[in-house]
């Protein structure tokens, strides 16, 4: 007999008991169904990541102060005496040839006043080449320039959420607003940048030159002048990242006269470390996402085998009768195996299209990202077709090991 003559006595079979052979594949649409979801899900919380990684910066080190000791009271990260200065940052600059860029910073909080609106955000001072290290784009206007920075002129720059909370429709650009005491002038409004893995609104900033906010804002003098809370880096490539790492490290501990694993050691941040062990969280989901729908695949597989089972037993006398007009053993065992693949395929196909349309539900409803691809469907397929192989095989080799006699005589 000819395939698809095999095909027609499959789709005969399940004619005749429509509603087994529904609930038979319900297992696999279910299985296949959840595993594409599942794919879906953990796929764009893979790429969620990755943006947030991406959103942070290129390559990008920090670089915090020491730590104090005083009378048995220790202080965090910074707080040590021999703090960061511009004389570090340009240090790490001219010698260490893994870092591509260098920006000192400074961090604090203040109130953003402006025409009867006024909004607390984070004020961050700064130089232009913060914009390189954290791979960000001026979306309005222009940022400042390194005269500013030398200068201490009092000039800004808005993240989107300041502007939204302070200017609301209204053009930002040319304005000056109020920073504690400080007018300043904003020359331009950031790119929108989102949330970093940690939820915090990276656009809720307003960046200054370095020395506006130490001399101006804060009037710091003497030594204080010239330090900073930390250093921004950007290695050349990803894979500097650890040189430029040991670089800077061995080089601040020549500078502040500090040894290996001294508390008041300036020290560094790798944020790849980070974002390696991030994504490595969101590869070890999408594993157990997907594990779970196998799960359900493999269950319908065993369904699938102990209808088969029981469909050999009912057609018993069929199978008489096919082997005493000379069908041979392998032929039984082709026909009662195609009928396993054909309703294994058939729930897979279905059950990708019920998780491809529950994915996008999902994505819409709970606003979380799903990617939806190949590798998914094409896995999913090929799981329901061996899942039709293996659990069809023993109730068809069982069909094909019967005697034509004793089947004619079954009642």
């Amino acid at each position: 007999m000819t395939f698809f003559g095999l095909v027609r006595i499959a789709v005969r079979a399940f004619s005749r008991h429509r509603l087994r052979a529904l609930l038979t594949a319900l297992g696999i649409i279910i299985g296949v169904g959840a595993f594409v979801t599942m794919v879906a899900i953990g796929r764009g919380a893979s790429e969620k990541v990755n943006s947030q990684i991406a959103s942070m910066g290129t390559n990008m080190l920090v670089v915090f102060g020491g730590s104090s000791n005083m009378g048995g009271a220790r202080g965090g990260m910074g707080s040590s005496a021999s703090s960061l200065t511009d004389s570090d940052a340009d240090a790490i600059r001219t010698t260490c040839d893994t870092v591509k860029y260098a920006a000192p910073m400074i961090n604090s909080q203040a109130q953003i006043v402006w025409n009867g609106s006024n909004w607390a955000s984070s004020i961050t001072g700064t130089t232009p080449e913060y914009l390189a290290i954290r791979s960000w784009n001026v979306q309005r206007g222009a940022f400042f320039g390194q005269r500013d920075v030398e200068a201490g002129n009092k000039v800004c720059v808005l993240g989107q959420t300041v502007v939204d909370q302070v200017f609301g429709g209204d053009d930002p650009i040319g304005q000056f607003i109020r920073v504690r005491t400080l007018s300043c002038q904003v020359l331009g409004v950031m790119a929108r940048k989102g949330q970093n893995q940690m939820g915090q609104d990276q656009d809720d900033v307003v960046l200054m030159p370095l020395n506006t906010v130490r001399r101006k804002l804060f009037n710091m003098g003497g030594a204080a002048a010239s330090s900073v809370s930390r250093i921004l880096l950007s290695a050349n490539s990803a894979s500097d990242t650890k040189r430029a790492s040991a670089q800077v490290e061995a080089l601040l501990r020549q500078r502040h006269h500090t040894v290996e694993g001294d508390p008041e050691a300036p020290s560094v941040r790798d944020l790849t470390e980070f974002a390696e062990m991030a994504q490595e969280t969101t590869r070890t989901m999408t594993l157990l996402l997907a594990g779970i729908a196998a799960v359900s695949l493999v269950v319908g597989g065993i369904g699938i085998m102990n209808i088969m089972l029981v469909s050999v037993t009912e057609r018993t006398r069929e199978i008489g009768i096919r082997m005493a007009v000379g069908a041979k053993g392998k032929h039984v065992l082709v026909q009662f195996l195609l009928e396993a693949i054909l309703l294994t395929l058939a729930g897979g196909l279905v059950g990708m299209g019920l998780g491809t349309g529950a994915a996008k539900l999902f994505s819409d409803i709970m606003e979380w990202p799903t990617e939806l691809g190949w590798q998914s469907y094409s896995i999913g397929f090929s799981f329901s077709m061996v899942v039709g192989v293996v659990f069809g095989f023993y109730p068809a080799w069982r069909a094909s090991r019967l005697d034509p006699i004793e089947a004619l005589r079954y009642e």
